[in-house]
């Protein structure tokens, strides 16, 4: 692929305190924006090495991704975003190898893992002792949360810096999830060095999160494998979570991927100052999938919201989406946007 980059503005200087454990001093960067190839790839795994966070595309959203062994490091991913130290990353691998190096496994587990890896599903394990990962990727937890990647890109950055990657999204926090390297710029420009640009996401929501016990499946967050699939492959009951409202995941806080205008949910048309995000054969501003394919929504849900925000319309709404498959992992995301 060609290799271009475009420059963002050069912000100001902040200096921030994470986690009550590492004190960094961020200067603000001139963002540049670089489309995926040979030679930006080289230059995000220095800036990895180097302990700079770097925007990457996965096949969910675009990730934020820093070396998940250096505390400097994953520090930085909470300053850029400003993203509470209490809220754990997912760390990401480039094999089976990597992730056993780090976790302990469980035969429910290996099960899930042949079955949906590479691919959009996280794993919550126990940590291993020697699995030298930093204590602020776990945010206090006994457990890591775990996923090999299917997008090319992120693997490939994985392999050239050598290091396991800790990425969250690469966004303020609490706000739109990017899905193009554009949402990245509009939310983290002077935040970061470098976005690798590899166009629109595929699956368009987050990854499924699960934590295998030995008798039951906790699904702690949806998404594109759902939890029908996760019963099949376990041969275990699915059950939603049991955390007592402690966060054991990401994605789990009340407030998440909200916009900066009110949301109002299950609409069949605009009221006055709305801007409507359709789904099915329906008047809108913009349609998820006027097919009313839940696949095609999942994909179009972030864009569609960044577009509504960034309106002239007061207020955003968003018509019923069915529950169906990956229709609970859009209307996860769309309950918490209107919290």
């Amino acid at each position: 692929m060609s290799f271009s980059c475009r420059n963002g503005l050069l912000l100001g200087f902040t200096e921030v305190y994470i986690a009550g454990t590492v004190t960094i001093a961020n200067p603000a960067y001139s963002t540049k924006s670089c489309r995926y190839g040979a030679e930006a790839l080289r230059e995000a795994a220095l800036l990895i090495r180097a302990g700079e966070p770097v925007a990457v595309p996965t096949e969910t959203v675009y990730g934020l991704a820093a070396d998940a062994t250096d505390s400097h490091a994953v520090a930085a991913i909470y300053s850029a975003k400003g993203r509470p130290s209490f809220n754990p990353l997912i760390v990401h691998v480039s094999d089976r190898a990597m992730a056993e190096r780090l976790a302990d496994f469980s035969p429910v587990a290996m099960r899930l893992a042949d079955r949906f890896w590479p691919g959009p599903l996280t794993l919550v394990l126990p940590v291993r002792a020697d699995s030298g990962l930093s204590p602020l990727v776990m945010a206090g937890l006994p457990t890591v949360a775990l996923r090999l990647p299917a997008h090319p890109a992120m693997r490939a950055l994985i392999r050239e810096s050598g290091r396991p990657l800790a990425a969250p999204s690469a966004n303020r926090s609490g706000s739109i999830s990017p899905t193009r390297a554009e949402h990245v710029l509009a939310s983290l420009n002077g935040k970061v060095r470098m976005i690798l640009d590899e166009g629109p996401t595929s699956e368009g929501v987050e990854s499924t999160i699960a934590a295998p016990d030995a008798d039951q499946v906790r699904l702690l967050r949806p998404g594109p494998v759902t939890a029908a699939m996760l019963e099949e492959a376990s041969g275990l009951p699915v059950v939603v979570g049991d955390g007592a409202h402690k966060i054991e995941a990401p994605g789990q806080l009340e407030s998440h991927y909200a916009p900066s205008k009110p949301v109002r949910l299950n609409a069949l048309r605009a009221e006055k100052d709305e801007y409507l995000i359709g789904f099915g054969l329906m008047p809108c501003h913009i349609n998820l999938s006027p097919d009313a394919n839940v696949r095609e929504a999942a994909a179009s849900l972030f864009a569609a919201l960044h577009i509504a925000d960034a309106s002239a319309a007061v207020k955003i709404a968003v018509a019923p989406v069915p529950m169906e498959g990956i229709g609970a992992a859009i209307n996860d995301r769309l309950k918490r946007a209107a919290a």
